[in-house]
């Protein structure tokens, strides 16, 4: 059995996972759909996988979408439910260009029922066409996120009606974000490209890619906010970030400039997970959010087949696990989602440790990953301003912590995935990392001044 391949976080049973497309909450069942491909430059697909009760025990069901007629590639996009179902949004890409095009499904539990080895699409899948093509300027549409709209933009209690959609256009080597607006999800109007109103935190000649919004009800002014994600692509990697303001046409008007969403080598273009309508009050949508991402250190520019799974293995890339979402004085705070405690103590290999610690400039507590042969393969260290993770490879990942975050630390080892919150879920790192011999125990110790109160350990 593999000891790379991770328990709880999401992998393509072969092939590479090249990107999250979406996930849909329904209830507390869960439905995750993301981009592969089963070789290197082989057509890429829509995969689904489904898991009951919690975000954590994943099993595959059919492909949803996959290339047909000119198509060389189906790439990711957003899910999107409404009373009528759901609709899966996604960039189909041929010898003429792009467009962004729609399929619908009348029931998304009625997927998992039958499962067909062969690599057939779910006969439960309709594709409805194109819904946005080429116009005037504005070329290659990709990369769609779709939101409801607001009755009322200043007064966001009134409600929602309409739908917004926030897309990539342009050449890859200089993309430019725009909004759409439809009535009906059908029809599409551009409003215009992406704009800010105050400092966004983002260099100009920066190439901004895989736009993404939620909204929140921040937790100290009780005003609901739009929080845009982006993904600056750079040639050392990527960073992904978000802002905390309002949209207003195009214009997003920044209250919290771009902002650092993971500290670790790998994770990038967050994705949300919309909730199925009638399952949730206004404002318990609100109050928290669910998003997750590729463990990845670039979405676009990497090479999965370096990793070591490839080919000793057949498989490449991962997702994150879901992650709770909340904001507080225009800050986002990240916290694992309920319920991992039990799901890692449900696995037969992975690990979770938490501390309550108190850890003064000076003073540290460091978590060491031990391998089965009792050597250190990886290492957390909390030193009262800054948390470090380091691989052993010469780079190390840094985050700085503020005076007032709390100085607890959860730490969770999934084969060759490692998540890490700190502060109260102000600061997260994600690595990818490949112990040859596998990940068998935690071993904590404290310098100076710092204290572990209670500790955790699954």
């Amino acid at each position: 059995m593999s000891t790379l391949r991770p328990e709880l976080h999401v992998t393509a049973e072969r092939g590479i996972l090249d990107a999250a497309a979406g996930m849909l909450r329904n209830g507390e069942d869960w439905h995750l759909f993301y981009q592969y491909e089963t070789e290197p430059g082989a057509p890429t697909r829509w995969a689904h996988q489904y898991s009951e009760g919690n975000p954590f025990d994943f099993y595959e069901c059919n492909d949803v979408i996959a290339p047909v007629g000119g198509e060389t590639r189906v790439l990711a996009g957003c899910v999107v439910a409404s009373k009528t179902g759901t609709s899966l949004y996604f960039t189909s890409e041929t010898s003429a260009g792009t467009t962004i095009q729609v399929a619908h499904v009348d029931d998304t539990e009625a997927l998992c029922e039958h499962l067909d080895e062969s690599d057939e699409v779910d006969p439960g899948v309709r594709r409805l066409g194109p819904v946005v093509k080429d116009t005037g300027r504005f070329v290659r549409f990709r990369s769609p996120c779709v939101v409801p709209d607001w009755e009322e933009n200043n007064d966001r209690d009134q409600g929602q009606a309409g739908w917004l959609m926030l897309a990539s256009t342009g050449p890859e080597e200089e993309p430019v974000p725009v909004v759409l607006e439809s009535t009906d999800q059908e029809m599409w109007t551009i409003i215009g490209p992406l704009g800010f109103a105050g400092e966004s935190g983002i260099p100009a000649n920066a190439r901004t890619v895989a736009p993404r919004i939620i909204r929140l009800r921040d937790e100290v002014d009780s005003v609901i906010y739009d929080v845009l994600f982006l993904t600056q692509e750079r040639e050392d990697g990527e960073i992904s970030g978000y802002l905390v303001g309002t949209l207003d046409g195009s214009e997003f008007q920044v209250t919290t400039p771009f902002t650092r969403l993971d500290h670790g080598h790998d994770f990038t273009r967050p994705r949300s997970t919309n909730v199925v309508p009638g399952t949730h009050t206004d404002d318990e949508r609100y109050a928290e959010a669910r998003i997750f991402g590729l463990l990845a250190s670039s979405g676009r520019r990497g090479d999965p087949t370096t990793q070591p799974t490839w080919e000793t293995e057949g498989w490449a890339n991962a997702l994150s696990l879901p992650r709770v979402v909340t904001l507080a004085g225009g800050k986002l705070y990240q916290t694992p989602a309920p319920g991992l405690p039990s799901a890692v103590d449900a696995t037969q290999r992975a690990l979770l440790w938490t501390g309550l610690c108190e850890i003064p400039v000076g003073a540290s507590v460091t978590v060491d990953v031990l391998d089965n042969a009792g050597e250190v393969c990886a290492s957390i260290v909390h030193s009262g301003d800054k948390i470090t993770l380091d691989r052993l490879d010469g780079q190390p990942a840094i985050a700085a912590l503020d005076d007032e975050n709390e100085d607890n630390i959860s730490v969770l080892i999934d084969g060759s995935a490692i998540e890490i919150f700190a502060g109260g879920g102000a600061v997260t790192l994600s690595s990818r990392f490949w112990p040859e011999n596998g990940v068998a125990d935690i071993r904590t110790t404290v310098e100076g001044d710092a204290k572990i109160n209670d500790q955790w350990r699954r």
